[in-house]
């Protein structure tokens, strides 16, 4: 599933060049072989040939007719989304409750963050890292910041939160973001 289709597209494509090869040369062995046949078995042969061509003509027209790649837009956008969520958040318990919406779980971490800080229990450089974090998932689920909070955020966010913002925003709807959060958070359980 991680090719999001490219394998697969390249694995029709290189089957359909075969199909068409195999009909093209059972041609050329007819034409070759037709004194060896009789009037009949030749016609019927090639007739027979001919319908396969037809039937093969048939389901190109078909592919053709939509998109022959069996990657979509969505699925590009999917695989950006998830570049963006995986750069963008290293905790996997602050995924978590992205995914699930869990706004006030998010807030009630950022006090037990604050209150380690204080004692010297969560050093400033991970705390800085999971506060950004828990700031742009309040952000991203609607809720309203403080001017500190804003602040911070911008005086700390980096390029991968910054393309994790620009990624989701392109996608337009939230549920998105958050399915793809989820599938995040499987793959850090693992």
């Amino acid at each position: 599933m991680a090719s999001r289709g490219t394998t697969e597209t390249s694995k029709l494509k290189q089957n359909l060049e075969e199909q068409l090869d195999r009909l093209m040369q059972q041609l050329q062995d007819l034409e070759e072989c037709r004194e060896e046949l009789d009037a009949d078995e030749y016609e019927e042969t090639k007739k027979e040939t001919l319908e396969q061509l037809s039937e093969f003509n048939d389901s190109l027209k078909k592919i053709m007719s939509g998109d022959m790649t069996l990657v979509d837009e969505l699925g590009g956008m999917q695989l950006a989304i998830q570049a963006a969520i995986s750069q963008a958040f290293k905790t996997p318990e602050v995924i978590r409750m992205f995914a699930k919406k869990q706004p006030r779980q998010l807030r009630t971490r950022l006090a037990e963050m604050d209150r380690d800080l204080m004692v010297g229990k969560l050093a400033r450089d991970l705390y800085t890292q999971q506060k950004v974090e828990i700031l742009t998932a309040l952000r991203k689920l609607g809720e309203k910041l403080t001017g500190d909070d804003e602040m911070f955020l911008s005086a700390n966010a980096g390029t991968a939160l910054s393309q994790f913002e620009r990624v989701s925003a392109d996608l337009g709807s939230g549920d998105k973001v958050f399915a793809l959060a989820s599938v995040e958070v499987e793959k850090a359980k693992q």
